[in-house]
């Protein structure tokens, strides 16, 4: 191998491709981001990010992840007042088979803003100088060759020298795709001569319709997450809500409602519908009595699409697509992010392993990033593909066994702590979906809940009176 540095283009400069340009940038390789927006230098919005505006979180499977490669932003975004909430011990939600019970931690999320995520990952990449940037620039296509190799990206954009936009031609050992749902992939490797991934698309037809509340002063510190989970074959499918406390002592409220049902509810609505409009009214009863900081902002890209592209008879050398371009995820399940940063992981990995340069490492890389997405993938179309109409063909044999273990396990989860507790090893991400597979998990679901139903929502007196209901 050559003693030359090998070379590697990230198009796309949200989180998954700043992680993904991390990994490279620890892996060897010389990086540069491609970023079609221009990134602001504070946690400020941007238009490329509209879904910033709706509820996040970072399971910890993909904090893990995220620290490995960054350390110290978690301890950052701590400082900058993102709560670190147990699961489940601070959660609080309406399965579609009943409340969950508050157990001990098995696991942790993270609700930080986006737009304070992504300036705090931008922060750690960017600054040391190691990885360039060329913001307000296109990606027009690939440059390489049908079954060869991908020898580079045509772009268009500001030349580094004035505002004057060219094209012109970027050469890199390694491209790596991270633009997100918006990816050009499969017409890019149709232009080089592949064949169409194999693809899969459920689509819920949810909506999300989220704002921002100052909480009321007693529950500004400390607040549990609060989850009207959605019940696909329950009478209302289109029906769910969370309320995630943030930094700065706010609430992040997302509604979640079924397109072409009642109409999305505008800012004097809003509260109404969080007490009406879903399958308990304790959101909005919290609601009552916190502050409206921002208008309604709606957003209705909530499909779930995957292409497999490790599948492919024939994939080009140096080219690997990675986040919301391989997999993108319903939002409601919060696994977006944390798929990313596990994904890019596994990039820098199997780098280390394989070695830059070597013979098929995009195939092995691509692969990689494929079992990464596999788990996430599975929990959300398990749920979704119930919602009428989201896919041509319904259910296939494979959906309908698998959703009704995982209904019988949450089912179960509900009065047995242990059962909760691997569940949500594998919805945090923490664990692969065998976890639930094992002999005991089979037994545990076979009895059921040990504990009876609860009645109500189980917030804590204290937590009832903060936040001013009774």
């Amino acid at each position: 191998m050559s003693d030359r540095i090998p070379t590697a283009v990230v198009l796309g400069g949200s989180l998954a491709g700043l992680l993904a340009a991390s990994a490279l940038d620890q892996a060897g390789f010389r990086v540069t981001v491609v970023e079609r927006d221009a990134l602001p230098d504070t946690p400020a919005p941007r238009k490329g990010l509209p879904q910033a505006r709706h509820v996040h979180q970072l399971w910890s499977g993909g904090a893990r992840a995220m620290e490995r490669l960054l350390p110290g932003a978690t301890e950052r975004l701590r400082a900058a007042g993102v709560n670190r909430v147990p699961v489940t011990t601070d959660v609080v939600a309406l399965s579609p088979h009943g409340w969950y019970r508050r157990w001990a931690e098995s696991a942790f999320m993270l609700p930080a803003g986006r737009d304070l995520l992504d300036w705090v990952v931008r922060q750690l990449v960017l600054t040391d100088g190691r990885i360039g940037l060329l913001e307000r620039t296109e990606v027009l296509g690939l440059v390489g060759s049908a079954g060869g190799a991908v020898t580079g990206v045509r772009l268009r954009g500001p030349a580094s020298s004035g505002d004057e936009v060219s094209e012109r031609t970027l050469t890199a050992s390694l491209v790596v795709d991270c633009t997100g749902r918006g990816s050009r992939a499969p017409h890019w490797l149709r232009e080089l001569g592949l064949p169409e991934p194999e693809r899969r698309e459920v689509d819920s037809r949810l909506m999300y319709v989220s704002r921002l509340f100052r909480a009321p002063e007693g529950a500004r510190d400390g607040f549990p997450v609060v989850n009207i989970e959605l019940d696909p074959r329950g009478g209302r499918p289109g029906s769910g809500g969370v309320l995630m406390p943030m930094q700065d002592g706010t609430w992040m409220v997302t509604l979640i409602i079924r397109q072409g049902g009642e109409p999305a509810p505008d800012a004097g609505d809003f509260v109404r519908y969080a007490h009406e409009g879903l399958r308990h009214p304790v959101i909005g009863e919290l609601l009552a009595g916190a502050e409206p900081l921002t208008e309604v902002a709606v957003t209705r890209t909530t499909a779930n699409r995957r292409f497999f592209f490790e599948r492919m008879p024939v994939w080009p050398e140096n080219f690997v697509v990675l986040g919301d371009a391989v997999c993108a995820l319903n939002p409601v399940y919060g696994h977006g992010m944390s798929v990313a940063a596990q994904s890019a992981l596994a990039l820098r990995d199997v780098i280390a392993e394989r070695g830059a340069g070597s013979p098929g490492l995009s195939r092995h890389l691509q692969r990689a990033v494929g079992r990464t997405v596999r788990a996430a993938w599975d929990l959300a179309i398990g749920s979704d593909v119930f919602h009428p109409g989201a896919t041509e063909t319904g259910p296939t044999v494979r959906d309908r066994v698998l959703s009704a273990y995982v209904g019988r396990l949450l089912y179960t989860a509900t009065g047995n702590g242990r059962i909760a507790r691997r569940v949500t090893d594998v919805t945090s991400l923490e664990r692969g979906a065998h976890t639930l597979l094992t002999p005991t998990m089979l037994l545990a679901a076979a009895v059921g809940p040990l504990k009876p139903p609860l009645t109500g929502p189980p917030l804590t007196p204290e937590e009832r009176k903060a936040a001013g209901i009774s």
